[in-house]
């Protein structure tokens, strides 16, 4: 009895390090600014490194298909371009921000020691995130007809809706992946989904020069390694997860996934990602000074690493559109994009931080309502406006989307986190 008392204590211990275990070193023996910024620093990288990684590989994987598919020709480029920066990006956008839930939740769980929660609040994502994508399938299935009622060319819209519909099993693993992912990101076991997204994206390389260059299926076989891709993913991360991986917080299928579904699904109603980990940690074990010192730290790094990819467009701006196209066209037509380009960059190296950091700390239905009013009624309006009556064209649509929509939200939620008492969003915790 007393050897299955240490074994557990032994788990307990380990499900702790490294974010929780002596946090507040720094602070404790008066180190000074300098210490505890580093310390901070060390703690922030030991999750987001991973997590880089990990968004950079599965993001890959789009890109790689995407520079498969531009080199068969302008037709395929267009088709799979719209797929992804449209249709996919709308449903992964929308079920990435409903699986915010879990990292606000789990984060604050994890925080607060109730271990035996988190596997719960996964199953119950996987379950919302499931039907929320049945519900998005008229995307794929009537791509087409939507995309010709819009104005697309024929030739374009119909091989755009052949693609759709290859995509249909990504889109579904959309609902698996991204709860395991942000289920061992609270735990601190990105490196775990760091190695399945490198792996899967290694798999993904191999298999687009097999279908494209080596089988010659095209266009069609570009989008067949992408199913294959993220569900060789999905199921790593599940296998890990169930196997072992994480014996304190995942203890098996429980019915208790079932209930309270619709609290969860308004929960998950919302967006923001990477840094509330780090905020609803903070948070769940009682730390105000530290939330907020955490946020502080995560914002100028990230605006200094914004800064430098900026500077990186503007300076390439020239050689980029190679890696999709031969085509002239297409890479001047991405060389004259390159500035704005760097401001999109530049400004989402802190806009996403900051609704992560507002997401982690339980506000997701004030970043619903800042997202909807930014770029619903600001963004769009001003996009209409510069590209059509003023006939500037994707650039004005682009712009007006920038400085209408991402600049004015970034500027909200500075504000509103900036004047946030931190001491007392821990007493509400």
């Amino acid at each position: 009895m007393g050897e299955r008392d240490d074994d557990a204590q032994g788990t307990l211990e380990k499900a702790r390090i490294p974010l929780l275990r002596d946090q507040h070193a720094a602070e404790d023996e008066g180190g000074g600014i300098e210490i505890e910024t580093w310390m901070e620093t060390k703690k922030l990288w030991r999750i987001v490194g991973p997590a880089i990684f990990s968004r950079v590989s599965t993001y890959s994987i789009f890109v790689i298909t995407q520079a498969f598919a531009g080199h068969l020709g302008e037709l395929e480029l267009a088709a799979i371009s719209i797929v992804h920066n449209v249709i996919i990006s709308f449903s992964f956008g929308l079920l990435l921000g409903m699986a915010s839930a879990l990292e606000t939740l789990c984060g604050q769980a994890f925080g607060a020691k109730k271990y035996d929660m988190l596997g719960v609040y996964m199953q119950r994502s996987w379950i919302v995130l499931f039907l929320f994508c049945i519900l998005l399938l008229p995307m794929y299935l009537f791509a087409s007809p939507i995309l010709k009622f819009f104005g697309q060319p024929d030739e374009i819209a119909e091989l755009t809706g052949i693609i759709a519909l290859w995509t249909i099993p990504t889109h579904f693993a959309y609902a698996f992946y991204l709860p395991l992912s942000r289920f061992l990101q609270c735990q601190l076991e990105n490196r775990v989904v760091a190695f399945s997204s490198g792996l899967a994206l290694v798999v993904h390389i191999f298999l687009c020069w097999l279908f494209v260059n080596g089988l010659k299926l095209g266009v069609i076989g570009t989008m067949a390694t992408i199913n294959v891709s993220w569900w060789f993913n999905v199921f790593i991360l599940f296998t890990y997860t169930t196997c072992g991986g994480c014996p304190l917080t995942w203890t098996g299928f429980s019915n208790e996934a079932f209930t309270k579904l619709w609290e969860f699904a308004k929960l998950s109603a919302s967006s923001g990602i990477m840094i509330c980990v780090r905020v609803a940690n903070e948070l769940g074990a009682g730390s105000g000074r530290r939330a907020r010192f955490a946020m502080v730290v995560s914002v100028t790094q990230s605006l200094m690493i914004g800064i430098i990819f900026s500077v990186l467009v503007v300076f390439l701006h020239d050689q980029i559109g190679w890696i999709f196209s031969s085509s002239e066209t297409v890479i001047k037509a991405v060389a004259d994009l390159s500035i704005l380009l760097a401001f999109t960059i530049l400004l989402n190296s802190v806009q996403p931080i900051l609704s992560g950091v507002a997401v982690g700390s339980g506000w997701q239905s004030s970043v619903a309502y800042i997202n909807l009013g930014c770029y619903y009624f600001i963004g769009l309006p001003l996009g209409f406006v510069m590209g059509w009556i003023f006939k500037s064209g994707v650039k004005g649509i682009w712009a007006g989307m920038i400085f209408g929509g991402t600049a004015i939200q970034t500027l909200i939620l500075t504000c509103i986190v900036m004047r946030c008492d931190w001491e007392k969003e821990v007493i509400q915790f």
